[in-house]
């Protein structure tokens, strides 16, 4: 499978240059930066610290795409709705790991979604899925009358808040629960904020240092409490889930899935 890394020079288009060019069944072609970037011209292997490849980063995407079965985008949103659509022209797979989207930003991937074969998820690890899984599970299980709240720490160089990982956790609790997230998410409190409304479900967003990413789910009932959690280490586990993904939807008609699909946990259909 012949794949494109979007933001090559960033800490994840790196790892991601360095996983498909040891893996033999795939093959780099492209690298992705914006117009006046300082790695416009850079051999992508040398920029993701490893012997030179022969190919370097270029800003032009069109050409790219035409190249391409995929590309895979761990950049920003702006960036990635723009990608979606010349994604739709070439029918070809879009892996987002990108997070921050706004409601208009997504309605344009969901219709580039019917041209192109894209995978949106505020996390690529598998872990972190079959967490989801599990904690729309004890959301089902357990009543109102117990409250979830989830712990979102993050390095000090993260832009948004929540992360799209803490979000995706609070919307399958919210599945679980058979509500809609925006209507009971709490993101942060601050001040006499009242007592606590039964059915909320909380997030604290942290930052600092070089965290990776630290999720915590506590489900806290009367006497006692449930924490599920997921730690990640390295970018790595990112990247070797978003390549997981392109090959899974290399396979599949167009549409907007997720990694419960690429996992089997839902049926693409």
């Amino acid at each position: 499978m012949k794949l494109i890394v979007n933001g090559c020079a960033g800490r994840m288009g790196q790892a991601l240059s360095t996983l498909i060019l040891a893996d033999e069944t795939l093959e780099l072609v492209g690298g992705l930066e914006p117009a006046k970037s300082p790695a416009l011209g850079q051999d992508l292997g040398r920029l993701a610290g490893q012997a030179a490849c022969g190919i370097v980063a270029t800003d032009d995407a069109l050409e790219l795409m035409r190249q391409a079965d995929g590309v895979i985008d761990f950049t920003v949103p702006e960036a990635s709705v723009q990608l979606a659509g010349l994604a739709a022209q070439a029918r070809t797979v879009h892996i987002i790991g990108t997070t921050g989207f706004n409601a208009e930003q997504m309605a344009q991937i969901e219709a580039a979604a019917r041209h192109a074969k894209i995978v949106k998820s505020g996390n690529m690890s598998l872990g972190v899925n079959l967490l989801a899984g599990l904690v729309k599970q004890a959301a089902a299980a357990l009543g109102d009358d117990w409250d979830i709240e989830i712990l979102d720490m993050h390095h000090r160089h993260k832009v948004d808040a929540p992360s799209g990982t803490a979000l995706l956790l609070a919307d399958a609790a919210a599945q679980g629960r058979d509500v809609a997230l925006d209507k009971v998410m709490q993101s942060g409190r601050d001040g006499i904020t009242g007592a606590r409304t039964p059915g909320d479900i909380g997030i604290a967003a942290l930052r600092g240092g070089s965290v990776v990413g630290d999720h915590e789910i506590i489900l806290a009932g009367e006497n006692e409490q449930i924490r599920l959690g997921h730690r990640a280490e390295t970018r790595d586990i990112f990247a070797r889930g978003a390549l997981k993904a392109a090959v899974w939807a290399h396979g599949q008609a167009e549409g907007l899935y997720d990694m419960q699909h690429v996992l089997g946990l839902k049926d693409p259909k």
